[in-house]
């Protein structure tokens, strides 16, 4: 827009300070005339006035403007917090009035900057609002206009008043919220053993009361249990540690009367179950050049607390040495396999042979103990044949196979190890480094010489010996497991023999598959989510096609997904999952839990709409807060000149600024000095005859 301004300036022809000399003595010489009431003594004060105004060169200047509009910045908070109690509707109503207001007021342009939803650091307003301010020139700003509901996570220390800012909250003042915090978690416990939480439910805008609140516990998705806490103390909660793996704890405060909402009513926690320090039993049955590759593993993981005992001295060899004289200590048999049996949580027999060391009874307790919950791994040689192998002992009924009858079952020719068809989907041999990419494929892996024939009776074969003959079985038993390696020389892989072979990592899975290590679990279904997605992962050693897995999410909506099958027996399914709270997923047979958490925590640390945290800035930029309602409560918006108060009583107020360009300047001298000489010369001739008479 263009506009002309005249005004008056002048552009003495003297220095200012010899003009105000002058004015002084022109007073001086005209102060007797005056005292004395002389004739003609005005028309001098007028000649000298004259000469003043003509040293002055007063002039007439015309000004061509270009002025720019004023800019007003409106932000508008999209956060996940504006999404509860009607918000976002009264945010979106309010923007589109107040677009419609400015976009009618002369001389106003309006600028609007979206705070989004995004990352987990609260809302970011103020960032936004930097974002709008960098290409506006301040000389042009008029205000800035604020659509939140205060809780607003990037309030600066201080920020520039160079215009007012303004805030329009969404509802009325006085809201109410009740949260529940948690305030210690561990991230993992003992299994067995109890953990214990610290909460506290806060009922934030409400006076303190002590009227119990009902606290809803609930582990991966089953009953839950109910506890009583009273708002603002802090409420210990008790969790036993039953299995391992994650385990998805979720916690709900009741909803309290009128609160914004129950969003931050629930908590999330993920306790991750582990074993404590585990017992180890190993028994060599003689010694043998391997012996030192099982204890190595066991002693290398600071995890196992080993028993190691070597049968150095069977009964058939008795050679009547007094027992004062003998530098070992006796097998303590009955103390090991009846009194503390249930304390190990490992068994391992290596090329240990039934030789009468072991009473049927005994091994019948270690059976019994498989089959309640223990694990047995047996590392077998020639000894496993005959009638002293542990295969012909009550021990035999928790093998998964028997060996071949007579000399049929010793095998001793070089081969190399294979992984089986079932061994590429079980987790303890798949991904082996030098395994074979399938089972027609070579391993590149050193060889054996020797091993044991037998007869599968049941678990799975996931390793082959020369023409598939079962090398090492893995099998469930009751309560317990069974892992059956049906050759003794592994050891030749830890000395490097023939290029060597992982021996170290095979045998680690090995012994943490047999005690229950979750990633190993070799038929499981196991749920995630990362990232706002849930990833669903079924593994099995089956080759059928694996079943439809039905998702619930936290609302209760349930969908159903046909699995995308992936190498090592597994399935997978991938889902958004943007609500928090706890998903499960099931196959039919499993059923696993997630927990996602709010994407942005701060967001619902306080549901509240407040003013409070922005309450210093709005004051020191001369600005105000207002409540909108449901978005139809607005404020008159009024045009304000610099200097004054910039919002009343139902209204707020934007800045004039009138910022603007010279484009063109005109000057026209009043008193001239031909017209100036003209009339002082007039003038001094007037007073002289006015005098003169």
């Amino acid at each position: 827009m263009v506009r002309s301004l005249s005004s008056i300036d002048f552009a003495p022809v003297l220095p200012a300070w010899l003009v105000v000399a002058l004015a002084v003595l022109a007073v001086l010489a005209l102060v007797p005339a005056l005292w004395r009431r002389a004739r003609g003594a005005g028309w001098r004060a007028l000649a000298f006035l004259l000469i003043l105004g003509a040293i002055a060169n007063p002039r007439l200047v015309q000004q061509t403007r270009e002025v720019r509009p004023d800019i007003a910045l409106l932000a508008v908070d999209s956060s996940a917090s504006t999404t509860v109690a009607g918000r976002e509707a009264a945010i979106a109503a309010a923007r589109a009035q107040i677009e419609a207001r400015l976009g009618r007021l002369p001389d106003l342009e309006i600028r609007t900057v979206v705070a989004e939803e995004g990352g987990n650091q609260g809302t970011r307003l103020f960032a936004a609002i930097e974002r709008g301010l960098a290409d506006i020139s301040r000389a042009r700003l008029a205000g800035i206009v604020a659509l939140t509901d205060g809780q607003v996570h990037d309030v600066p220390a201080n920020f520039p008043a160079e215009a007012p800012l303004h805030l329009l909250l969404p509802g009325r003042a006085g809201e109410v919220d009740r949260r529940l915090r948690v305030i210690e978690a561990p991230g993992f416990g003992i299994v067995g053993r109890g953990v214990e939480m610290r909460v506290v439910v806060e009922d934030l805008g409400a006076p303190a009361s002590d009227t119990p609140v009902r606290l809803s516990i609930r582990r991966d998705g089953g009953a839950p249990r109910t506890e009583s806490v009273v708002p603002g103390r802090e409420h210990r909660i008790a969790l036993p540690i039953e299995r391992g793996g994650p385990s998805v704890i979720e916690i709900t405060a009741e909803e309290r009367p009128g609160e914004v909402s129950a969003l931050n009513n629930r908590a999330i926690v993920t306790v991750n179950g582990v074993r404590d320090r585990l017992r180890v039993l190993l028994v060599s049955g003689e010694p043998h050049a391997g012996e030192r590759t099982w204890r190595r593993l066991l002693k290398a993981d600071p995890n196992v607390d080993l028993v190691h005992f070597t049968i150095l001295r069977p009964p058939e060899k008795d050679d009547l040495t007094p027992l004062n004289e003998l530098a070992l200590i006796a097998f303590p048999v009955r103390e090991l396999f009846q009194l503390k049996l249930r304390e190990f949580d490992l068994i391992v027999f290596d090329r240990f042979s039934n030789r009468g060391i072991l009473p049927p009874q005994y091994l019948r307790n270690i059976a019994d103990h498989v089959r309640q919950g223990g694990a047995l791994l047996m590392s077998v040689g020639p000894e496993f044949t005959g009638a002293a192998s542990l295969a012909n002992t009550p021990l035999g009924q928790v093998l998964p196979a028997r060996p071949l009858p007579g000399s049929a079952a010793l095998l001793e020719t070089p081969f190399r190890a294979q992984v089986s068809e079932t061994g590429l989907r079980h987790p303890v041999t798949e991904g082996l480094t030098g395994a074979n990419a399938n089972a027609a494929a070579q391993a590149n892996w050193g060889r054996w010489y020797r091993m044991l024939r037998a007869e599968p009776r049941s678990g799975a074969n996931i390793m082959n010996g020369p023409d598939g003959n079962p090398l090492l079985l893995m099998d469930r038993v009751g309560e317990g497991r069974v892992a059956l390696l049906l050759s003794d020389q592994i050891w030749l892989w830890s000395r490097g023999h023939d290029g060597g072979g992982p021996q170290a990592e095979l045998l680690r899975r090995i012994a943490h598959w047999l005690m229950r290590e979750p990633e190993l679990e070799e038929e499981d279904l196991t749920a995630a989510i990362t990232q706002g997605r849930l990833t669903v992962t079924r593994r099995s050693l089956s080759d059928a096609p694996p079943p439809e897995i039905t998702v619930t999410a936290p609302d209760g909506t349930v969908s159903r997904h046909a699995p995308e099958r992936r190498d090592g027996g597994r399935a997978v399914v991938e889902v958004p999952a943007t609500s928090p709270g706890v998903w499960s997923a099931t196959d039919g047979t499993r059923t696993a839990f997630a927990a996602a958490e709010a994407a942005n925590p701060p967001e619902v640390a306080d549901l509240r709409a407040d003013p409070g945290r922005m309450g210093n800035l709005v004051q020191a930029s001369g600005g105000a807060a207002r409540w909108i309602g449901d978005g139809s409560a607005l404020p008159d918006i009024r045009r304000v000149s610099m200097g004054r108060d910039a919002s009343g009583p139902g209204w707020i107020g934007l800045v004039r600024r009138e910022d603007h360009t010279v484009t063109g300047i005109s000057a026209l001298p009043l008193l001239p000095p031909w017209l100036a000489l003209l009339l002082v010369l007039g003038v001094a001739v007037v007073a002289w005859r006015r005098e003169g008479r």
